[in-house]
């Protein structure tokens, strides 16, 4: 059975202001000596921005910044920026994450040539009402029963005078161009879907959108499969590439008595050609089962979302319970052998 390792807590809440709340969900990036992480910080109302610290070892903090690093400047993330992930590609970092404005929820991105100072893009998805997303998808009355059971549960909460939107979140961007192309991930739930080959964002226009969901079926890369993710599941870390293939962390949610459990989950996608899963672990990689995990703003939470790889050790940063960042490990080649045995 494969070891995971359950380093404990790395950030907890402060009194400041902006994270008196909570915080969460953290991007981490190696560069150079330093490793950095911005994570989601919560405010009073649910109110989120960017935090950052500095790391000089995995579990070691060498600087917090007492502000946010990023922070609401347009109606659409009017409410908030939440659960970054970050990359960088040929020498600028893209940060990527949940733009929120208190009805809507759509991914979004950022870049940056020092981490300093960031340069925003806005929403990177469509902005679609559900009515319109059905009638570009065309999707089996079946199949279409499960899209439709999520976008009643945000409209259900959310009355607002703007209009409501199907929620696009979870936006994780491959760490590489793959034929000189972007590729992400975006979640709209159940599933996760992949956009494979984007030469610039500013090509994602409405007609672009219109053509991806005439073919939907062909970009929904991983679906719910396993009774710990049987209710929906969601991007976690960016791929890490492997020579087995482009390894995913991400999160599988099911229903239980207790309300919702996040688990952090593992799959393999084909090298060449991400859209197609190669294998997945049938159990969780982690669960909550720490007392930290367990119990805070949500309970039975561990989020994935940030990953760090460091010679056989692979360090997944993840939120707990919505309201601290721990870390766990695992030996990445221990990982790699027992996805070989679950392959589709």
């Amino acid at each position: 059975m494969l070891t995971v390792n359950k380093l404990g807590i790395l950030l907890q809440k402060t009194e400041h202001a902006f994270e008196s709340e909570g915080v969460l969900n953290p991007a981490v990036i190696k560069d150079g000596p330093d490793i950095h992480l911005l994570y989601r910080a919560v405010a009073k109302d649910n109110f989120s921005t960017i935090g950052y610290c500095k790391l000089s070892a995995p579990m070691l903090i060498e600087e917090r910044l007492t502000s946010p690093l990023l922070f609401p400047e347009s109606e659409e993330e009017f409410h908030g920026l939440e659960d970054p992930r970050i990359v960088k590609i040929e020498g600028l970092f893209y940060l990527s994450y949940t733009a929120y404005d208190g009805t809507n929820a759509l991914s979004a991105l950022a870049t940056s040539v020092d981490l300093i100072h960031w340069t925003k893009h806005g929403i990177i998805v469509p902005q679609l009402t559900y009515q319109e997303f059905l009638e570009l998808t065309e999707l089996d009355p079946e199949i279409e029963k499960k899209y439709a059971r999520y976008h009643a549960n945000y409209t259900e909460h959310h009355l607002a005078a703007k209009p409501s939107y199907v929620w696009d979140k979870n936006p994780v961007l491959f760490p590489r161009k793959l034929n000189n192309q972007f590729c992400f991930f975006h979640r709209i739930k159940p599933d996760i879907q992949i956009v494979i080959s984007v030469n610039a964002f500013t090509d994602l226009t409405p007609e672009y959108w219109k053509n991806y969901f005439f073919h939907f079926d062909e970009f929904v890369v991983l679906q719910p499969k396993y009774p710990h993710e049987m209710d929906y599941i969601g991007g976690g870390c960016p791929p890490i590439e492997t020579e087995a293939g482009w390894l995913i962390i991400y999160h599988g949610v099911k229903d239980s008595p207790k309300g919702y459990v996040y688990s952090a989950c593992a799959a393999l996608l084909d090298i060449d050609q991400p859209q197609h899963e190669i294998a997945r672990l049938p159990y969780p990689l982690f669960f909550p089962e720490k007392e930290w995990e367990l119990k805070g703003e949500v309970n039975n939470v561990c989020f994935p979302t940030g990953a760090l790889l460091e010679n056989d050790n692979l360090y997944i940063y993840y939120g707990a319970a919505d309201e601290r960042i721990a870390v766990a490990s695992v030996c990445l080649s221990e990982l790699l052998l027992q996805l070989s045995m679950h392959k589709n």
